[in-house]
């Protein structure tokens, strides 16, 4: 199956995030605008590069941008402003079938009157292959997402995570130099989704084609991508490896929409090197990595429940007295939600075994190198420099 896959190899298996060995991105954005009346802007000075045989996931809600930018690079939209190209050669006037990209759409979009079979071929039949050539590439493709022996099927033959596999057959078979995905899996159940999650990162990983996906779901991001653009109110609001952003976010908004979060309000009183000192809304205190604070201003501490740890009595650094307010169980941890004396909420991630009660005096700690201080009015998005930056 490997040897046969690596007949649709589009490039290497290993991405080198950014530009490509000649200095040049294989897909760029640069100074990119879109706008629909000439006022209101989907997508605003957005300069981006994705390397060849990269896995570059756009992440955001709706209404961010990130699906008005896939359809730009796509043919389906024209930028008001700016350049796209694709290996090095501008695409803002090709027509969509003349750009060399396959398309997975969460629809699915195959033809209901065609066979599996014919469906994967339609891409080859438009381009003039010939039909020998035809039968072996289909042949391959449809091995390579394990649907042979339902070659003759008809779409509606086949379950929701059968369709999409065609889907990505029908994006590969025509060796493509980039694919693109909007949203491919949001119309399957949770398991299901999460198993074409592994299926379509062991393609990637086999094919090394370029990948360019859209989501808004993060758990998709941080499994599936080598980098995750996160869009916000028309811009990227941070680009980086999935660990980056969970572990590094660089403004309360990334902090909140990828992984899991609390937030506390407060202000901050002093900045000494890295780290400052925020006075809580209500009372208390914590000690947080600065990120773009300033001192008397309003802020919001990020700490993921994770990092957060209780005990009955404890004193030290961000040690806050507080009570267990509530518990979900979730099988292999639970979460436990404490009120602090101020009445800010903290979620805290414990053990199964983990006993406390409703009501129990209990003190949540965590170490300042696990708390960031973000500005209270930062994350609205924005534009990013062509290297990520």
């Amino acid at each position: 199956m490997i040897a046969e896959a690596a007949a649709l190899s589009a490039g290497s298996a290993t991405p080198t995030p950014g530009a490509d060995a000649g200095g040049q991105g294989f897909v760029e954005f640069v100074d990119v605008e879109k706008s629909y009346d000439g006022r209101t802007f989907a997508v605003t000075r957005l300069n981006l590069d994705v390397a060849r045989g990269e896995f570059l996931t756009l992440l955001g809600p709706s209404g961010s941008g990130k699906t008005t930018t896939l359809n730009m690079l796509a043919g389906f939209e024209r930028p008001t402003s700016g350049v796209i190209t694709l290996e090095g050669r501008s695409v803002d006037r090709l027509p969509p079938y003349e750009r060399n990209i396959g398309m997975v759409f969460q629809n699915y979009a195959l033809f209901p009157h065609m066979s599996v079979e014919e469906n994967v071929a339609f891409p080859l039949s438009v381009r003039k292959i010939t039909k020998v050539d035809v039968a072996s590439r289909v042949g391959r493709a449809l091995d390579m997402v394990r649907l042979r022996q339902f070659g003759d099927r008809r779409p509606a033959q086949l379950s929701g995570g059968q369709q999409q596999r065609v889907a990505l057959a029908r994006a590969l078979v025509f060796e493509p130099s980039l694919v693109l995905m909007d949203e491919p899996l949001g119309a399957l159940d949770k398991k299901l989704r999460e198993h074409m999650q592994i299926e379509i990162k062991q393609l990637h990983t086999m094919l090394g084609v370029t990948i360019v996906y859209v989501t808004h779901d993060q758990s998709e991001a941080l499994t599936m991508s080598d980098r995750v653009a996160v869009f916000n109110n028309g811009g990227i609001a941070q680009l980086g490896s999935p660990d980056d952003l969970y572990n590094m976010p660089e403004s309360s908004f990334v902090a909140s929409f990828i992984g899991e979060n609390n937030t506390l309000e407060g202000k901050v009183e002093r900045i000494s090197g890295k780290e400052c000192r925020v006075a809580l809304d209500g009372g208390g205190s914590v000690t947080a990595l600065a990120v773009g604070v300033t001192e008397g201003a309003a802020c919001h501490v990020a700490i993921r429940p994770e990092r957060l740890k209780l005990a009955p009595a404890s004193n030290g650094a961000n040690a806050l007295p507080a009570t267990v307010d509530g518990r979900i169980y979730l099988g292999d941890h639970q979460r436990l939600l404490t009120k602090l004396e101020n009445g800010q909420v903290l979620t805290v991630k414990v053990g199964p075994e983990a006993t406390m009660g409703n009501g129990e005096a209990v003190t949540v700690s965590c170490a300042p190198n696990d708390c960031r201080a973000f500005p209270a009015d930062a994350g609205t998005g924005g534009s990013i420099s062509k290297t990520g930056e």
